[in-house]
């Protein structure tokens, strides 16, 4: 494989007019189709396999028409103290605002005026209008959601409070903000790492052109593939990750090899053919993590996860392509103004093993000498802050979790204070049967407790189905309420089915911990596999496995202590703790495998590198920390930066996310990659690098400390040329 991708890369750095055409093509190419296609359309949410979605699609066929599963708004409104909602003055403000609401979006399905509907507070200081849509949150306009805030707004100043809350007003998030952030915060670091603002620019570029002709043909695909408006979010996010990533680690060899005296197509196909075999496999490992997201088995992750997974296959190209045909046009720009100067004043020598040592070599000399302390103080810490992550609660997020200041949050609250907490998430029965089962149905959730009340069955016109309302006691993602849900299932036949918001993320939530074992268990034992056949050795990736398992833990246990727990809640923004977020657990294992392997691919096959071309193992560790170090460091910098962004915002899933993926990258790259792989390693010695006989004859070799690429290469041109630049 090294030699093919040095033949890559040296080509691609002599025919670099056309590769990069043939790139800007494709982008332009992208671009058209995704301004010309059809405009996607939502995807629908569902989560096959549960007693929630059974539900949906019961009432779907027995109530044609009834938005079941559709979204709902709740227009709150509020008395001033001492006053009343049925108050003729309050009243006649509320059914305007009814009125407003029935012709606001053809979007809607039903909406109930408060006073005949019977949802007005006992003490008649509250009431609410429950609007059904006809389709779910994600599938609504922005003209619905537009027409509810407004509608809302303008009966605000006649005398009532007036707050919004529901699922009708929750959308996808806008990305470019944070993505913008991202980019400059990269190209800072990068700058720094460099010294050079072409070779920073040059990962900053490709991972630009590589994300906009990765969305833009998922964009492009979305209608005809049903990929749905939300699928290019996971793509965008991963493939700016790993395209920065990838990019920095070609650039950064190719530097290397011009210190060493070679000329520049020369440096170019060494970089190619050494970093890119690992930038290969490393993109390997991503696109294993993220293509085993379809063993959740819900459509909308799926969707995701192949699209990210295409983009990460783009970014791969780009680094071995069109990274190689731009430092073609960089020329010497690519090292900074006082290397350049040296070299063209004859100043420049490549590196001896005399040279003053960097950061890297210090280090890792450092932890040579007392690894075991290392290795103690590193596990020994992630597991302290891994313990949280035993009393892990998992669930979504509701409205009570938002900051104050978001009219959700306000009703949320306005309707617990009125009507009771179990008022934000009412369960809903689905009888599949007569009247008489209905009626048997009511009586046996009477009987149960945790409700606070249970309205009389509604019957379908065939009267072969009817619907139950039923409103716990406590808040919708608490223990209790999912109690009273699995109470009611198993207290009931075959014949009844519980859903509803509160329910559905009840089923989410289950099936997404289900599917944590199997989705682990496949992407490691597949990474493992692979790494084996990269590494030619078997305890240096169960290394690596065991030491992403324990950063992840550690992450979900430094989430849980601030979301779930409240520790230093207040300096993350958080005001409300609840349950983690169900896909917390999944997502962190299949973006942060991804990033991991790659810091692993890239630090390790260095001293792979090294060892194979005669250094001992020691030497080997430190000529990997040498080489490797500070890109590494530079990329997870990046990566703690970007996700960290997410953190200042107002939604508390994206916080959870930011926080999340931010602490599990630090956890990762700084105490896993940097200080107990190191030590391992050095106590490991050459067993290290162990492989049973058998193994070794099975497995191919794909060579990618370019052992096979140095003997390819001995008297090429250009293979001992005279320095002419110098490494930073």
């Amino acid at each position: 494989m090294a030699t093919f991708l040095y033949k890559l890369g040296r080509s691609a750095f002599r025919r670099r007019r056309l590769v990069a055409l043939l790139w800007v093509a494709l982008l332009a190419v992208a671009g058209i189709g995704a301004a010309t296609a059809p405009a996607a359309t939502s995807s629908s949410f569902s989560i096959p396999g549960t007693e929630a979605q059974r539900a949906f699609d019961l009432l779907e066929e027995r109530f044609p028409g009834a938005g079941a599963d559709g979204a709902t708004a709740r227009v709150v409104f509020k008395a001033p103290e001492g006053q009343k909602v049925t108050d003729p003055a309050h009243k006649a403000v509320v059914e305007e605002t009814v009125a407003a609401l029935k012709s606001g979006s053809d979007q809607i399905v039903s909406v109930a005026d408060p006073y005949t509907a019977q949802a007005v507070s006992q003490d008649g200081s509250t009431a609410y209008v429950s609007v059904a849509y006809k389709v779910n949150a994600m599938e609504l306009t922005e003209e619905t959601r537009e027409a509810l805030k407004d509608t809302g707004q303008n009966a605000q100043g006649k005398g009532l409070t007036v707050e919004i809350g529901g699922d009708a007003l929750q959308s996808m998030p806008e990305q470019g903000m944070s993505e913008a952030i991202g980019v400059v915060l990269a190209g800072v670091v990068l700058a720094l790492t460099f010294g050079s603002l072409v070779a920073a620019g040059l990962p900053l570029l490709t991972a630009v052109i590589g994300v906009g002709i990765g969305v833009s043909t998922v964009t492009a695909l979305a209608y005809a593939l049903d990929l749905g408006s939300t699928t290019s979010i996971l793509a965008s996010m991963i493939g700016l990750a790993v395209g920065i990533d990838y990019a920095l680690f070609i650039v950064s060899r190719y530097r290397a090899e011009l210190a060493e005296g070679r000329e520049k197509e020369e440096a170019a196909g060494r970089a190619v053919g050494t970093a890119g075999s690992a930038v290969v496999f490393a993109g390997l490992t991503v696109v294993i993590a993220l293509v085993g997201l379809a063993v959740v088995n819900i459509p909308m992750l799926t969707k995701m996860g192949f699209a990210a997974a295409g983009t990460v296959v783009i970014a791969v190209l780009i680094a071995l392509t069109l990274i190689p045909a731009l430092l073609g046009f960089a020329g010497d720009k690519v090292v900074g103004r006082k290397q350049r100067k040296a070299g063209k004043a004859g100043e420049a020598a490549a590196p001896k093993k005399s040279d003053k040592p960097n950061g890297g070599t210090r280090w890792a000399r450092f932890v040579i000498r007392r690894p075991v302390m290392v290795l103690v103080i590193g596990v020994l810490g992630l597991g302290a802050v891994a313990l949280p992550a035993a009393s892990l609660e998992m669930g979504l997020p509701d409205d009570g979790v938002k900051p104050t200041s978001t009219s959700e949050r306000r009703a949320y609250d306005a309707l617990s204070d009125g009507f009771g907490p179990g008022f934000n998430g009412p369960l809903l029965v689905v009888v599949d049967g007569d009247k008489a089962t209905a009626d048997r149905t009511v009586s046996t959730i009477k009987g149960l407790e945790g409700w606070a009340a249970v309205t009389p069955a509604t019957p379908n016109k065939a009267g072969d189905a009817a619907m139950i309302t039923v409103v716990p006691k406590d808040r919708p993602s608490s223990a209790a309420t999912e109690n009273l849900v699995h109470d009611i299932r198993n207290a009931t036949g075959d014949d009844v089915l519980v859903t509803g918001a509160t329910a559905m993320n009840i089923d989410f939530s289950q099936k997404m911990n289900d599917a944590l074992v199997p989705y682990l268990a496949l992407v490691v034992g597949l990474a493992f596999l692979l790494l084996t056949l990269v590494f030619r050795s078997v305890l240096v990736p169960l290394k690596a496995a065991l030491g992403f398992l324990l950063s992840v833990v550690a992450a979900l246990g430094a989430v849980v202590a601030v979301y779930q727990w409240g520790w230093l809640g207040s300096l993350f923004g958080v005001e409300q703790t609840g349950p983690i977020m169900s896909m917390m657990p999944i997502f962190m294992v299949g973006v942060v495998f991804g990033l991991a392997m790659d810091y692993e691919v890239f630090l390790v096959t260095r001293m792979r590198e090294a060892y194979v071309h005669g250094e001992r193992p020691g030497e080997a560790i430190v000529t990997g920390f040498r080489h490797s170090a500070r890109v590494v460091t530079a990329a997870a910098v990046i990566m703690i930066a970007v996700f960290s962004g997410f953190i200042g915002m107002d939604d508390q899933m994206i916080k959870m996310i930011g926080f999340g993926l931010a602490v599990a990258v630090l956890f990762d790259a700084f105490v896993v990659r940097m200080a107990i792989v190191p030590a391992v390693l050095a106590l490991l010695g050459h067993k290290a690098w162990w492989l049973p006989k058998w193994l070794d004859r099975i497995l191919p070799n794909v060579d990618v400390e370019g052992e096979a690429l140095a003997r390819h290469t001995d008297g090429a041109p250009g293979g001992s040329a005279k320095p002419d630049l110098v490494k930073v």
